[in-house]
């Protein structure tokens, strides 16, 4: 019997879900939710995980039995993957199964910075009809060079979506698409400091790693284009906050849309909340009520190839 443990908080009804898509198999899925049941598991063949973090000392309180931590969307930085690695234990993913949901808050975050949606909703609730008061420093993405950072499968939809309001794509990743994929996205590639200098729109959608934390800080941001907006719907790192509260107030960029910070959870005090062209989600891009259904056909493909001993998909630490 193959005993999976489903830990952390999931969308109503994933336990049954998936206990229902395995039943027949020798495949046995139990749930747990808090960091305190958490902490009193170590003996399970697989974990799939959200919300809940399992660095070193996490990893190593488990057995040899644990082969397979899958993560319930794509990013992995929760895992200690080098550890995971140590330890023969496969840590996966499901690339690009919520790209629409992320690219589709990306968007929605560049239509509302630019639109100053937040500041006329404020702006009305005081009683001030805005209608005409920030014409001036509103902006649409028609005709805009958006800049992705990230050419994956979020990038892409997010590259086909800003292109339907008639905007522009330029891109930079370390590792170049073929030419063939960037014509079909009409994406043209860059290098970053190009990217930064020219688009209207930056979007950010890489993992967070060494190499990619504060790809945007307190140096490189003096050199955007002057009122640029700043997206970041990936990872909480990849832009320094402080960097984007002093950019704003040096009239360097004219705002910011941002699904994940640095301090996590944000506290009501963060400069970030002080200004209404930074608008801020609760790192929510990922989390639609369907989004079950494009994962978990990929965790339960994993979890039978598991049980019958083959080599599981998906893996980001091979």
């Amino acid at each position: 019997m193959l005993e999976v443990l489903l830990a952390g908080t999931f969308p109503a009804g994933t336990l049954e879900k998936m206990q229902q898509a395995v039943a027949g198999t020798d495949i046995h899925i139990r749930a747990v939710v808090t960091e305190e049941e958490f902490a009193r598991e170590n003996d399970v063949d697989a974990i799939i995980l959200r919300i809940l973090k399992m660095p070193r000392p996490v990893i190593q309180r488990f057995s040899s039995r644990l082969k397979m931590i899958m993560r319930w969307g794509v990013g992995y930085d929760a895992v200690d993957i080098k550890t995971a690695r140590e330890q023969g234990i496969d840590v996966c993913n499901t690339p690009g199964a919520n790209a629409y949901a992320v690219s589709e808050m990306a968007v929605l975050l560049m239509l509302a910075v630019g639109r100053k949606l937040l500041c006329h909703e404020q702006k009305l609730k005081a009683g001030i009809w805005s209608r005409e008061l920030f014409t001036a420093q509103t902006r649409s993405l028609n005709h805009k060079l958006v800049g992705i950072v990230g050419g994956g499968h979020i990038g892409r939809q997010v590259a086909r979506k800003v292109q339907a309001f008639g905007a522009h794509v330029q891109y930079y990743d370390p590792y170049r698409l073929p030419a063939e994929m960037e014509k079909e996205f009409e994406m043209a590639y860059v290098d970053y400091p190009e990217l930064l200098a020219t688009s209207d729109v930056i979007s950010y959608h890489v993992p967070l790693l060494d190499s990619t934390r504060h790809m945007l800080n307190k140096e490189n941001i003096k050199t955007v284009k002057p009122g640029a907006i700043i997206i970041n719907t990936s990872r909480s790192g990849i832009v320094e906050d402080d960097a984007l509260v002093e950019a704003k107030k040096a009239g360097l960029i004219s705002g910011a849309g941002l699904d994940c910070t640095e301090e996590t959870p944000i506290t009501k005090e963060n400069p970030l909340l002080q200004d209404p062209d930074i608008i801020v989600t609760p790192h929510v891009g990922g989390s639609t009520n369907d989004i079950s259904e494009a994962i978990m056909p990929m965790i339960v493909e994993n979890l039978k190839l598991l049980a019958a001993g083959e080599k599981v998909k998906y893996v980001v630490n091979g």
